[in-house]
């Protein structure tokens, strides 16, 4: 090849950088199998990850790969049937934008619909829990979440076990709905899990949407939320603690497109052990008829020993100025030196001052969650991965 073709094959590759712009295909065959190169996939762990960039037939729900068990939700009578690719709602919100979220879209022809009836208010949490039965298994899943016009509800997806697992959840909540979404990640270490979340949100409707991280060896999971109607609002929260050798990642989308619409995102992050990483990007983007928009994303990692790594990429795109307020912030530290002397100097062991300072950190997310027996859980998590850790002395950096 001559110097001059070597410029125009180089060429020929131009970063997709604005997140609005990047490509979305129900075909998997219209993805390029990924190479780190690309600005979604840069800062993955594509080596754990590339059994679910295989587009072969695989488990489906309701088959071995993983098996589903549904609390509250039967006797709620908010199940709905959804057979094949052409099924009502599927594809409503929910398009494809990378290899393996088309991939599950294709493999998985049945999807889990969870239905809340309009105006119906149900205090009982809907617990799905997702087991995965086998590391070796590249399993699918489609799941629907559909909020009715007025009804109030929280829908929690607990995922627990081994598994290769790529996973699509389309969430919709309809005019003047109200939803608390969860999704929780406590997988065993030989867990894969790629998921793709995307959400509507419409007018006067809320949406509380929420990810927590704990188990599996490479678990990215991705929300992306559109606030389409008129006075939609959204939060966004996420936790997600890191040990040695796990990668945890969350890539944020938040898109303001009806008018005088309300946002915000809170993600925090805890690493320790060598090799832990933690990745977080927040993208908001502010449409051109989004009047009067109100709009804030932060991201705060705390880094509790050397050898960790933190990627924090906050992202902010507008397109109106007419609007209420845009911001985002992002930190990542050790701890901090001063709450240490506090604690130490009313008498606290050093040891037990740094969990307390951990345990604060966590729990302003998980004190969001509003829901006793999984607070209770998740606090009971943080404590164990204290515990597991070999030292909470503090980092040298704060990482890279």
């Amino acid at each position: 090849m001559t110097t001059t073709e070597n410029v125009r094959s180089e060429e020929k590759f131009v970063p997709i950088q604005t997140r609005s712009e990047r490509p979305s295909s129900f075909e998997p065959a219209d993805f390029e199998t990924p190479t780190g190169r690309e600005v979604n996939w840069k800062h993955s762990d594509l080596k754990r990850l590339a059994p679910l960039l295989v587009d072969e037939a695989t488990e489906n729900i309701g088959h071995d790969g993983i098996r589903y068990g549904v609390e509250a939700i039967d006797a709620a009578g908010v199940l709905v049937e959804s057979t094949g690719h052409e099924a009502a709602v599927r594809g409503e919100v929910f398009t494809p934008e990378d290899l393996p979220a088309a991939i599950a879209w294709k493999q998985c022809s049945n999807a889990l619909h969870i239905q809340i009836p309009e105006g119906k208010s149900i205090g009982e949490p809907l617990v799905a829990r997702l087991e995965g039965l086998g590391a070796d298994i590249h399993a699918n899943a489609h799941i629907i979440v559909e909020a009715l016009p007025g009804s109030q509800s929280t829908v929690v997806l607990h995922h627990t076990g081994s598994a290769a697992y790529a996973q699509n959840v389309e969430i919709i909540v309809r005019d003047g709905a109200r939803l608390n979404f969860i999704s929780v990640q406590d997988w065993e270490d030989d867990t894969v899990h790629a998921s793709a979340h995307q959400a509507r949100v419409d007018s006067d409707a809320y949406l509380k949407h929420m990810v927590v991280s704990f188990g599996g060896g490479a678990v990215r999971v991705n929300p992306s939320v559109r606030l389409h109607g008129t006075g939609s609002e959204t939060e966004m929260y996420g936790l997600a603690f890191a040990d040695s050798g796990q990668h945890m990642e969350s890539q944020v989308f938040m898109f303001h497109e009806g008018e005088n619409t309300t946002g915000n995102v809170l993600y925090k992050g805890a690493l320790q052990g060598k090799g832990a990483r933690y990745v977080w990007i927040g993208d908001v983007l502010i449409g051109e008829g989004a009047n009067g928009t109100d709009s804030y994303e932060k991201n705060q990692n705390l880094v509790l020993t050397d050898g960790t790594r933190a990627d924090s990429i906050p992202n902010l795109e507008i397109k109106n100025g007419n609007i209420e307020g845009a911001g985002h912030a992002s930190a990542t530290g050790r701890f901090d030196d001063e709450q240490l002397f506090y604690l130490r100097s009313r008498g606290i062991p050093e040891d037990e001052a740094r969990r307390l300072v951990v345990v604060g950190f966590l729990m302003e997310i998980v004190q969001k969650i509003g829901i006793d027996e999984i607070e209770t859980r998740i606090e009971a998590l943080i404590q164990e991965e204290l515990a597991a850790g070999a030292s909470l002395a503090p980092a040298a950096k704060a990482g890279a």
